[in-house]
């Protein structure tokens, strides 16, 4: 297993997932809600900002490496879950919108697993349109968790908004990444009969 700074980065981001989470259990006496949601939110931020970091450095150094490839979107993966199970919890997410969302970033990359055994990694790439849903639910996630109005803006609302803007595109790429690995979804098993 390499170490590097990337990689170091990408630990300390799955490092801060149970922060996000265990700041909600602290007894009130210790920490107001209105606190815990500005902690959550800060955690998760900083988090999210090491995502971007980790694979700039990687490139810029170029120490890109296939553990680090396979650790940086299981670390992204575990974050959003981890905050959208806490946000189902109280009662800020719809579970509906949840599943959908944990839903195809498990189908996928079973998908991508499955396609890299066989040797076709490049058909199931990162698009634009899943950097897209990155982006929404990276906004959606801390104004949920954030849960106040802040300079006029209701960060609430605005989540919810980004959160569902984030579903639909959740379900448009799940399908694009499907229709383009279906021609050898679909040879694969022609081979098996």
């Amino acid at each position: 297993m390499p170490f590097n700074i990337p990689i170091l980065l990408t630990w300390l981001r799955v490092a801060l997932i149970p922060l996000v989470v265990g700041v909600f259990y602290l007894p009130t006496h210790w920490l107001p809600l209105a606190d815990r949601n500005l902690a959550a939110t800060l955690v998760f931020i900083i988090a999210a900002i090491t995502d971007w970091f980790d694979g700039f450095l990687a490139r810029r150094w170029n120490q890109t490496s296939a553990f680090g490839a396979f650790l940086d979107p299981v670390a992204d993966k575990l974050m959003v879950a981890g905050a959208l199970l806490v946000l189902v919890q109280l009662d800020r997410v719809n579970a509906i919108i949840a599943f959908i969302i944990i839903g195809r970033e498990i189908t996928i990359s079973a998908l991508r697993e499955w396609m890299a055994q066989l040797g076709a990694t490049k058909s199931v790439a990162v698009s634009s349109l899943g950097k897209i849903k990155t982006a929404a639910q990276m906004t959606a996630i801390p104004m949920l968790l954030f849960h106040d109005v802040v300079l006029q803006i209701d960060t609430h609302y605005w989540g919810e908004y980004f959160l569902w803007l984030a579903g639909v595109l959740t379900v448009w790429s799940m399908f694009y990444y499907l229709r383009r690995a279906w021609p050898l979804i679909k040879e694969k098993a022609q081979v098996g009969n």
